[in-house]
């Protein structure tokens, strides 16, 4: 059977539309409302743990990016890149974080106009299990049950692939159970609940600072693919493209910040949005621990930015989509391709535009981190 992203879509979208979002919005404590009023904008992250590993959403909104361009940002949390989608095409959010997986299968087997706007990370993607554990490599995984933080995250279909190509029959050979993030996965594990969790890189890394050490499986092709991306409605393009470019271009200067100063980053997240803080250990180890968060993303974005170029912040190539959709079809994901430039919003201008700022600026603030 085809393993599908996007299962009873039209249903999921209508049931979306008719409900009000139950999500968790994300906003800045202690900021002011301007005199002027400010566009609203909503994206939507599927994710239930809005840490420090999300600087080019955050970092917006506690530095002032996009208040500046004239729009009142939330984020709001979602159960993975499935959700962000449905609310997206259902009219709930205006942008949505998704897995490159997530994108590929909209436009191809549901035919659903989401574009990506920037290539934000590679597949970092893992099944972490206990270094003393029994399982050595991916076919020790058979008849085992792997935990993952929802049924409908973009990593879904990547641990699917990832058994089907290792001999394993990933709806009959093992049992695959949503675990939500952070402690409830790992106290899973722990308990024997689950033998292995299939999470992101800086999700993994996470685990570690739980002081559970794991080895690590994975396909070495992942990390010459992209994943996260930062995504929106060809409709929302088409209405209100300065938006869209705004939003895009506070990312980008956000993302600049995070990789000139990761630990100023750290501070500016902890000070600006106190509840995502971390607890149970001293500060020292919890700075220590949000840093070592912070570095696995700033590595996959950084690889992220290699794969596409190289040159400017959020720039995505067809090329990578391609061969990320040609893997797919291999895993049996997708029995069909498109022309990834479809995919992608790749109007000629676009990332130049959203990398116009003063960069000297942003650098010179994010090596002063001043006021935190």
């Amino acid at each position: 059977m085809k393993a599908s992203f996007l299962p009873n879509f039209a249903r999921l979208v209508a049931l979306a539309a008719g409900a009000a979002l139950s999500l968790l919005a994300l906003d800045a404590a202690g900021q002011t409302t301007p005199a002027k009023p400010l566009k609203p904008v909503t994206i939507a992250l599927g994710t239930q743990v809005v840490n420090v590993t999300y600087p080019w959403l955050t970092l917006p909104i506690a530095l002032g990016y996009w208040k500046d361009e004239g729009y009142d940002v939330r984020i709001v949390t979602t159960a993975g890149s499935l959700q962000g989608i449905q609310q997206m095409v259902a009219g709930g959010v205006d942008f949505a974080q998704v897995n490159s997986t997530g994108l590929i299968q909209a436009n191809v087997d549901n035919d659903v106009a989401v574009r990506g706007l920037m290539g934000t990370g590679v597949i970092d993607w893992g099944i972490g299990v206990p270094q003393d554990s029994a399982i050595k490599s991916v076919t020790d995984l058979k008849g085992k049950k792997i935990g993952i933080f929802s049924l409908g995250t973009g990593g879904m279909p990547l641990l699917k692939g990832y058994l089907r190509a290792n001999g394993i029959n990933p709806d009959t050979d093992v049992q695959i159970i949503a675990t939500g993030a952070g402690a409830p996965a790992l106290e899973a594990m722990k308990s024997d609940r689950v033998q292995a969790l299939m999470f992101w890189g800086s999700a993994l890394t996470g685990f570690e600072n739980a002081g559970t050490k794991m080895r690590v499986l994975f396909d070495p092709a992942w990390r010459a693919l992209p994943d996260f991306t930062f995504a929106t409605m060809q409709k929302t393009i088409d209405t209100d493209p300065a938006m869209v470019e705004a939003i895009s271009r506070g990312a980008a200067k956000a993302t600049l910040f995070a990789q000139t100063n990761p630990e100023c980053t750290r501070k500016i997240h902890w000070k600006y949005f106190p509840s995502t803080k971390p607890t149970g250990a001293d500060e020292a180890t919890l700075a220590r621990w949000d840093l070592a968060l912070l570095q696995t993303q700033l590595e996959t974005m950084s690889a992220a930015q290699a794969m596409n170029g190289g040159k400017l912040i959020g720039a995505m190539s067809p090329a990578a989509y391609g061969r990320m959709q040609d893997q797919m079809v291999k895993d049996g994901l997708v029995k069909r391709t498109v022309a990834p430039e479809s995919m992608l919003y790749l109007k000629p201008g676009f990332v130049e535009a959203i990398n116009n700022f003063d960069h000297k600026a942003v650098v010179d603030a994010a090596k002063a981190c001043k006021g935190v």
